[in-house]
C-alpha cells in the first residue's frame, strides 16, 4: 500500500523549557471523517480477561491507572493520551520490510493503539510503559486493520513515550523492536524509523535475528533503521526537528510554543478537514517532576481551527460529555458536530480570534498553577471541572 502522509509526535526535554518541564505533543491524522473523541477512564480493578480492538488478552493483575485518551472512537486503542502516573505516549505509523509470518501487520493481532491505551492504563513510568508495551508485542504482535473501513490500511509503528524526567523512542518491525532513551534536546518521529546506531534497549536477540534475516551482515555497525526501514516521510520529520531547534533555541519553549508546531501548515504536520487523511485530534502535555502536570487535547480536526483544552488528574476529574461518541453508526460527539458546522462557515475568522482568546486565557490562568497550590490561592479540586468548562466555553462560541 502507498505510505500515508500521517502522524506527527514531538518532545522537549527540560533543558530547553520555560518552567524546566517536558512537553510533549501530538497530532492524529487519520481517515477522513473518522471521529476521534477524548474520554476518561478511571482506574482500578479490572476483569481478568481484556477486549482490545480485534484481539483478548489477560488483564494486568495490577491495578490499572486512570488515563485521558484521544481516540478512534470506532477502536479500543488510542492514538495519544496520558495517565494518573504522569506517562504520555503517541504513537506513529511505519512500514519496514519484515513483513511475513509474525511481521505481517495484515493479521488481527494488538494494534498499535491499542499498546498505546495498555502501556497508558498499566505502566508508572515512561521506561515502564516501554517495557509493558514491548512485552506485550513479543507476546502477542502488532497488526489489523487500521481503519473501520478500510482493510488496506495496516502498519507496524513506532512510539514517543515520556515522563517528566525521561522520554523514550520506541520503533518496532514485526515482533521485533529498539529502543532509544533522548538524553536531552527535542526529538520528533513522524512515518519513518529514526533510531540507528544508539539503541539503549532492544528485543531479544535482535541482531542474531536480522542477520537470520540477511538483513544485516554481522560485521558493519549495526543499524536498526538501515535494516529494517522500507521508507517514509522525511520531509515531514525534517520540518518538524527545524520547528523544535527554532521554537526552543532560547532555552524556553513552552505550551503555547508546541501549539504553534501542531499548527504549522507548511511543514504538512497540520492537515486541513477536507484532506484526503486530516489531523484528527491533537494533544500537547507540559509534565513537571514537582508540580502538577497539565494535559490539553481539540476532540476536533484541524488544531489550527481549533481549542486546546486543558486536563488535570485529580480525584473527582471529568471530562465534557460533548466529547465522547454516542454508539452510532458516525459517532459524531456534539462538540464534532458544531465543529465541522463552524469550519464550512463562510466567515469563521472572528470566532477563532475569539476560541484562541479563550485558549490563552486557559494558559494564562494555569501557567502559575504550581505557586498558586503553594500559596493556598486555589485547591486542585478546583481544577475537576476543567475539561468540562473549557469544552462549554468552546461550544458557547461555536453556537
Amino acid at each position: 500500500m502507498p505510505f500515508l502522509k500521517s502522524c506527527d509526535t514531538f518532545v522537549v526535554m527540560p533543558c530547553l523549557t520555560k518552567h524546566g518541564s517536558m512537553i510533549f505533543g501530538k497530532n492524529s491524522d487519520r481517515p477522513q471523517n473518522e471521529v476521534q473523541e477524548v474520554i476518561y477512564v478511571k482506574g482500578g480493578a479490572r476483569e481478568p480477561k481484556l477486549k482490545c480492538t480485534y484481539i483478548t488478552i489477560d488483564e494486568s493483575p495490577d491495578i490499572i491507572n486512570s488515563v485521558i485518551l484521544s481516540k478512534p472512537a470506532w477502536m479500543w486503542g488510542a492514538e495519544m493520551g496520558a495517565n494518573d502516573k504522569n506517562v504520555v505516549i503517541g504513537n506513529e505509523a511505519v512500514w519496514t520490510c519484515n513483513n511475513e509470518g509474525s511481521g505481517d501487520a495484515r493479521q488481527k493481532r494488538l494494534l498499535g493503539m491499542d499498546l498505546v491505551r495498555l502501556g497508558l492504563e498499566r505502566g508508572n513510568s515512561a521506561e515502564d510503559a516501554l517495557n509493558v508495551i514491548t512485552s506485550l508485542l513479543e507476546k502477542h504482535g502488532q497488526g489489523g486493520p487500521c481503519s473501520e473501513f478500510d482493510d488496506s490500511h495496516f502498519y507496524h509503528n513506532s512510539f514517543l513515550i515520556a515522563d517528566p524526567c525521561d522520554a523514550w523512542v520506541l520503533e518496532t518491525s514485526g515482533r521485533l523492536w529498539a529502543a532509544e532513551k533522548i538524553e536531552n534536546g527535542y526529538r520528533n518521529i513522524s512515518n519513518g524509523l529514526t533510531i540507528t546506531t544508539k539503541i539503549d534497549k532492544h528485543s531479544e536477540n535482535l541482531l542474531e535475528k536480522a542477520k537470520a534475516m540477511s538483513l544485516w551482515d554481522g560485521q558493519s555497525e549495526f543499524n536498526f533503521t538501515k535494516c529494517f526501514s522500507s521508507g517514509g516521510d522525511e520531509f515531514r520529520q525534517l520540518e518538524g526537528e527545524k520547528l523544535l531547534k527554532k521554537l526552543s533555541s532560547k532555552a524556553l519553549f513552552d505550551v503555547h510554543n508546541m501549539f504553534d508546531v501542531l499548527r504549522d501548515k507548511e511543514s504538512g504536520i497540520c492537515r486541513e478537514c477536507d484532506d484526503t487523511f486530516p489531523t484528527q485530534g491533537s494533544q500537547v502535555s507540559r509534565l513537571s517532576s514537582t508540580g502538577v502536570n497539565v494535559h490539553w487535547f481539540t476532540a476536533t480536526p484541524d488544531p489550527s481551527v481549533s481549542f486546546f483544552k486543558p486536563f488535570v488528574f485529580v480525584p473527582s476529574a471529568q471530562v465534557s460529555p460533548h466529547t465522547a461518541s454516542p454508539d452510532e453508526p458516525l459517532r459524531e460527539h456534539h462538540l464534532y458536530k458544531l465543529h465541522s458546522k463552524f469550519v464550512s462557515s463562510f466567515n469563521k475568522e472572528h470566532t477563532i480570534k475569539q476560541l484562541r482568546g479563550e485558549e490563552k486565557n486557559f494558559l494564562k490562568d494555569l501557567e502559575n498553577i504550581d505557586e498558586n497550590l503553594k500559596n493556598n490561592k486555589c485547591s486542585l479540586d478546583d481544577f475537576k471541572d476543567l475539561m468540562k468548562n473549557s469544552a462549554e466555553a468552546e461550544i458557547n462560541l461555536l453556537q
